[in-house]
């Protein structure tokens, strides 16, 4: 435990940290750098692929990080996926345990079952557990049809099922993910809604010609974009369907950035329908976002059928910070669904649809929506409700009415 009038101290499972690029990563990274001020924190984190990782300890704007030697393969093939995720639940328990006594054990859930290993630590040092959820497994699978084995989905539920229930807090990023992990069988006094956000003083309006734009020829084009992972819960094989019903667009470029399992076959896929107006791009470094993500006149967020509550699309933030409208190709019951409706700031379609996601596509592109105004909406949303500021406040308060509990 701290030291008496000391900083209070804090470890954080996430198989993710920085420097990775992935969601999580960047959403920890800047949870603990807020945090490091008042607590001390130290992150069990596993090697990146493709990035220089190596296992051992650093240090990183205030935050203690050590990184386990897990396996790095890339995460295309479900089996190296898998490898990635034992080594470092194996690892991170084994460096976990020996660690020194925190007040507050916290994990994101990245691998899902990171949880568990969590429990263990926790109740090692007999410290409350703090578990926020970015998505539900093995719901999520289940519903992309990546998981069918029944004995293997009936295993991954009771694993996770065993944190829900035994964590001090769960923290869910929006109303719908609360109801799914009550009816997982979290305690609904220990869930507390969060939502993730964004840094707007980082991610700001910029021209749609501005020096990333002009160097990728864009800045003449009609843009939609698809910014972040390319898997299978973001449906964008939609998206690049849709343009078999928009060929008559010369200057019209669907843009997808990043890379993800479902980034090969969806540049296949653009190949076999024999067309030049889809264009992939790589990760952009965060330092660009700002104009990147302006580059575009509409930007699309999609989220597979009946995934409502099971994932919770965190892109959506940075696009309006950007001022850009958005399309949101997902149900409507999902939480990014009712932030377009209830802000103003987009359409919304029905997942799996690529002919009416090519015509709202071409709504926006004949002028029939305000686009200017629905990015000055989604701008003035994000800056005043999910600003980094206003979630860390309510981080920091979970953490320390756990402390002061422990304590």
């Amino acid at each position: 435990m701290g030291e008496p009038g000391g900083r209070p101290r804090i470890l954080v499972l996430n198989q993710y940290y920085w420097p990775g690029v992935e969601a999580t990563a960047n959403l920890l990274s800047q949870l603990c750098e807020s945090l490091s001020d008042e607590f001390e924190i130290t992150v069990m984190t596993g090697r990146l692929t493709g990035v220089a990782s190596p296992a051992g300890r650093s240090e990183h704007n205030g935050v203690e990080i050590m990184r386990v030697n897990s396996t790095a393969f890339d995460r295309t093939r479900l089996v190296r996926r898998a490898l990635n995720y034992f080594t470092y639940l194996v690892q991170s328990l084994r460096a976990a345990v020996t660690a020194q006594r925190p007040d507050v054990v916290l994990c994101m859930t990245d691998p899902p079952i990171i949880g568990d290993v969590a429990v263990l630590v926790a109740r090692r040092f007999r410290v409350p557990l703090v578990v926020i959820s970015q998505d539900v497994f093995p719901e999520i699978a289940v519903e992309l049809k990546r998981l069918e084995n029944p004995l293997l989905i009936g295993l991954l539920r009771a694993l996770i099922n065993a944190y829900l229930c035994r964590a001090d807090r769960v923290v869910a990023i929006g109303e719908t993910m609360r109801s799914r992990l009550e009816e997982k069988g979290a305690k609904r006094d220990r869930i507390t809604v969060i939502p993730n956000w964004v840094e707007t003083e980082k991610i700001e309006v910029s021209p749609k010609s501005n020096p990333w734009s002009i160097e990728q020829s864009l800045d003449r084009h009609f843009v939609v974009m698809h910014s972040g992972n390319i898997g299978h819960a973001q449906d964008l094989e939609s998206l690049v369907r849709a343009v078999t019903f928009l060929r008559d667009l010369d200057d019209l470029r669907i843009v997808l950035i990043g890379t993800g399992a479902r980034h090969q076959s969806l540049v296949e896929l653009a190949a076999r329908l024999e067309t030049d107006q889809v264009l992939f791009l790589p990760y952009q470094d965060r330092s660009l976002l700002s104009q990147s993500l302006s580059s575009a006149d509409i930007h699309v967020v999609g989220l597979a059928r009946g995934l409502s509550g099971y994932v919770v699309p965190s892109r959506l933030y940075g696009v309006l910070s950007a001022g850009r409208p958005v399309i949101a190709a997902t149900d409507a019951e999902s939480e990014t669904a009712q932030t377009v409706q209830r802000v103003g700031c987009g359409v919304v379609v029905p997942p799996g649809r690529p002919e009416l996601l090519a015509a709202a596509i071409r709504s926006a592109y004949d002028g029939r929506l305000d686009l200017e105004e629905m990015g000055r909406r989604g701008r003035r949303f994000v800056t005043e409700e999910a600003d980094r500021r206003g979630a860390v406040a309510r981080y920091r308060s979970l953490l320390r009415e756990l402390v002061a509990e422990r304590r």
